[in-house]
């Protein structure tokens, strides 16, 4: 490379000062996570067909534009379960798929055919190169009701677990084996217990913590390699992570949170319903105060889990009523706080090892990341969803500090090799806001820019134009300043010589 072409790192710190330097120290701080970018699929009953809707019956086989959607977006680990799992028996889902019997949805109406088990979620994963993530029946988190349904008791103990762990694992086991499927499926993340500290009808902290032991140890006992994630949310009791983690700690490697309740906090919110379309600019900073409120809420989790114990957020959305179908989260409006989430959870990235900003799929939610057209169609990306795309695409290896940014940007950089990459939201309504850009100790040398700005920030993802949000790719020279229009989201990689 020749001097004309980029300047030194010296030359470079001397010329770039003002306003408008974005700096970044290059030192790795932490390695990121591999299993960071999480997407949630649980069977929704008649309330969104996320699962059934993924199904293509006339070919008996997962909808081929479902898999081709879901590799684009790249998912890092796919996680099975949700409410769904209190009330989920897992050999229901598995065997000849004509003799699995239908089973009732307790939480979300309807039926489930249990079509999809573990055999089709662990081949899904398995072609869009993410880990499954098991959720596993925990007593029913302690739900009563699920001990004598109409259909007969659906909760599920410590050895139905422990053989679930068997069945996709060993290598011998003789139930999958006579499935026809010899080797194992090799799951290795699985989660005890979800949102059991919610409400009144579930588990005591103190029963809740007993018999995530016991359900540790017998998983364990079946396979030592699995990664074990432990639920640490609040109840009436407060946190349980910080007693979680002291009297369980040995047995799990990770406590979950769910970043539920993002919801409108003003008196005088106009994010309900659609009262946001007549004052777009007023959601917008609503929106950014719901951001500013997650990474709050994010720091306490973490503090709750302690100084070593790693955190899981294994469900989370931005909830705007009406309940999970506002129209605004098709719209570009809602860009801040998905691509402001993430960026809180990527320079959390020391602690944070799962997270997630939208569930998965489906018809009818808007809290979704893609959307499928039914019954055939192509799937698109929500606002979450390509977000979501663009930063686990731009991601690097080791997590690395932003020393200095302008007015208006919030950024998060990683590094991978001499490669530095920036994830960065204009949170500006109607300000561009212009960068250049430094790494401490080196020359850059270029890069790339990969940008999404819609003009309208009111721009929605209609069926008809799947791609309306797809990063467009732009050169950045040696030395070149980047313009971030309002609202921009964009992933920028410069190439350093050090």
């Amino acid at each position: 490379m020749q001097r004309r072409e980029f300047l030194s790192a010296p030359a470079a710190a001397a010329l770039l000062q003002g306003p408008d330097i974005l700096a970044v120290d290059p030192k790795p701080l932490f390695e990121v996570s591999p299993w960071l970018y999480m997407q949630f699929m649980e069977p929704l009953g008649v309330t969104d067909s996320s699962v059934e809707a993924a199904w293509d019956y006339d070919r008996d086989d997962w909808r081929q534009s479902f898999v081709e959607a879901t590799r684009d977006l790249g998912p890092q680990v796919i996680r099975w379960g949700g409410l769904y799992s209190r009330y989920y028996r897992w050999r229901e889902g598995t065997g000849p798929p004509a003799q699995r019997p239908w089973m009732r949805n307790y939480v979300w109406g309807g039926k489930e055919t249990n079509r999809v088990g573990t055999p089709e979620f662990a081949d899904l994963c398995r072609r869009v190169s993410a880990q499954p993530l098991m959720c596993v029946n925990f007593l029913s988190d302690g739900a009563a009701r699920f001990r004598t349904t109409r259909e007969g008791d659906r909760t599920a103990d410590a050895k139905e677990a422990a053989d679930w762990v068997s069945y996709a694992n060993d290598p011998s086991d003789q139930l999958r084996r006579a499935h026809g499927a010899p080797a194992p499926y090799d799951i290795r993340l699985w989660q005890i217990g979800n949102e059991t500290s919610y409400g009144n009808a579930t588990f005591k902290k103190d029963e809740a913590i007993t018999h995530t032991i016991e359900f540790a140890r017998a998983m364990r006992a079946r396979d030592p390699n699995i990664q074990l994630i432990a639920w640490g949310d609040r109840g009436s009791e407060g946190f349980w992570a910080p007693d979680m983690v002291q009297r369980a700690g040995e047995h799990i490697d990770m406590v979950a949170f769910h970043m539920m309740g993002q919801s409108p906090q003003r008196q005088d919110t106009i994010l309900r319903g659609l009262r946001y379309q007549r004052e777009p600019e007023r959601a917008w900073q609503e929106l950014l105060e719901l951001a500013d409120r997650q990474q709050s809420r994010l720091n306490a989790m973490i503090d709750a889990a302690g100084p070593r114990m790693p955190v899981a957020i294994t469900e989370g959305h931005l909830s705007l009523p009406p309940h999970n179908a506002n129209p605004l989260l098709l719209e570009w409006l809602s860009a801040p706080y998905h691509a402001r989430s993430l960026n809180a959870y990527l320079r959390r990235g020391d602690r944070v090892k799962i997270a997630t900003i939208a569930d998965f799929e489906g018809n009818r939610w808007t809290v979704n990341a893609m959307l499928l057209q039914v019954p055939g169609g192509a799937c698109y990306l929500t606002p979450a969803g390509a977000i979501a795309r663009l930063f686990r695409r731009h991601t690097g290896t080791h997590g690395v500090a932003v020393s200095r940014t302008p007015a208006g940007l919030d950024v998060a950089a990683t590094r991978a090799g001499k490669r530095v990459s920036l994830l960065i939201v204009n949170t500006e309504y109607r300000r561009t806001v212009e960068a250049r850009f430094a790494v401490q100790g080196a020359a850059i040398a270029g890069g790339r820019v990969f940008q999404i700005a819609p003009a309208d920030l009111r721009t929605a993802v209609p069926s008809d134009q799947p791609d309306v949000f797809r990063p467009v790719e732009s050169a950045l020279p040696p030395g070149a300043a980047w313009q971030f229009p309002p609202g921009a989201v964009a992933a920028v990689e410069l190439e350093t010589t050090e």
